[in-house]
């Protein structure tokens, strides 16, 4: 899936997250980031940061890159 926002971004933590079968509980616990820092990142809020919404994707077993369009 092609990420344009930090909407569609979120929804993707999301969808494999539940693939995992891991509460939002579970993987605050085992990331040490807060619920409420994955709440805000699954929700699309676009203040979350990079770093720990990257480090969060990696976790769940997703490569995040970068293409040129075209």
């Amino acid at each position: 899936m092609t990420i344009t926002d930090a909407k569609s971004f979120g929804q993707e933590i999301r969808k494999r997250r539940k693939e995992l079968g891991y509460t939002q509980a579970f993987l605050s616990e085992f990331s040490g980031f807060s619920v409420s820092f994955i709440s805000d990142l699954e929700n699309g809020k676009s203040t979350a940061e990079l770093g720990k919404a990257v480090y969060l994707a990696n976790l769940l077993g997703l490569d995040c890159s970068l293409s040129p369009r075209g």
